[in-house]
């Protein structure tokens, strides 16, 4: 209580740019570069600092800025983003009486190795396009909750997909449709289940590795055999078969979240009847993601809940 008020606060840094080159021997896979976007929000008994000018609790927000620069030099072997997010948010509850939790999101910057005459090269790397990110909260009880996920991963098949025998009355303007292009840019979150720093595995977790893995399993779901696809219903469909294959296959996650926005290709027809400039024949859409429908949902293990935001071997 402040004041006869109840106070509850956070603070910390936000869009703290860091990139670490770990420069290993071609022999060796060659140099490893990450750019991390990193966001620090700890929980601090600081109420002094809110009610009066005593501000002698208050981890200052540089400090913090500072911190993640000093962490990522100490890393002297490559570590995955949920790895190092974790060591920051174990630095701040232990280093810090009065920070009781750490919440650490980091955004990457999908810098790709490059392929020269067929040969990945030792040290030259592109921007690639969706993004993997993560969010750590750490309590000072040890207490720890992992999540990772995807940003902006775009997905379209130009057949294979329908919508019908939806709800219809007399606002309703689509027609029921068999064969229709279908996309989407997937932002995906699942949950790990190591609920303490204690179960954390003493053989590194490849969370990196993992993140891959779930990328090809949504992507294959989504498209199904090369050779003849797979027929989508609804997105909503899609979306949950995209979800469950990726709970079968993955005993590791306990829980997905995944929202799959409805961008859509609209046919164009121009010019009248009796004189058309285009007539459609499944060849020439619009493209348009304004207004788009938004499709979303969460499937859990029993007992897994996926806290809202806002990663063992190869395949």
């Amino acid at each position: 209580m402040a004041e006869n008020f109840q106070l509850q606060s956070r603070h910390g840094k936000s869009r703290v740019r860091v990139s670490r080159v770990w420069r290993r021997p071609a022999a060796a896979g060659g140099h490893v570069i990450v750019e991390w976007n990193v966001a620090v929000s700890i929980v601090s008994d600081c109420r002094p600092s809110y009610i009066s000018s005593d501000n002698s609790a208050i981890v200052a927000t540089d400090s913090i800025k500072n911190t993640v620069y000093v962490k990522a030099k100490e890393c002297t072997e490559v570590v995955p983003m949920e790895e190092f997010a974790v060591i920051l948010g174990r630095h701040f509850t232990s280093l810090y009486p009065q920070v009781s939790e750490a919440t650490v999101t980091i955004v990457e910057r999908p810098w790709e190795r490059v392929a020269v005459d067929g040969k990945p090269h030792s040290h030259g790397f592109k921007v690639g396009v969706e993004k993997h990110s993560t969010e750590v909260i750490v309590k000072k009880s040890g207490s720890l909750l992992i999540n990772s996920g995807i940003q902006g991963y775009s997905l379209l098949k130009t057949t294979q997909s329908g919508f019908e025998g939806f709800v219809t009355d007399h606002y309703t303007l689509l027609p029921d449709t068999r064969e229709r292009i279908v996309a989407t840019e997937v932002t995906a979150w699942w949950r790990y289940p190591f609920e303490h720093v204690s179960q954390l595995p003493s053989k590194p977790f490849c969370f990196t590795q993992r993140y891959q893995d779930v990328k090809k399993v949504l992507a294959e779901t989504f498209f199904g055999p090369a050779d003849v696809g797979v027929y989508s219903p609804s997105v909503q469909n899609t979306l949950y078969l995209m979800a469950k294959e990726v709970l079968t296959r993955f005993p590791d996650i306990s829980s997905i979240q995944l929202r799959m926005p409805n961008l859509h290709f609209l046919p164009v027809n121009l010019g009248s009847k009796e004189t058309p400039l285009v007539k459609f024949a499944d060849d020439v859409y619009l493209p348009t993601d304004e207004p788009h429908g938004t499709i979303e949902a969460t499937l859990s293990r029993p007992m897994s809940k996926l806290r809202p935001a806002c990663d063992v071997s190869p395949l």
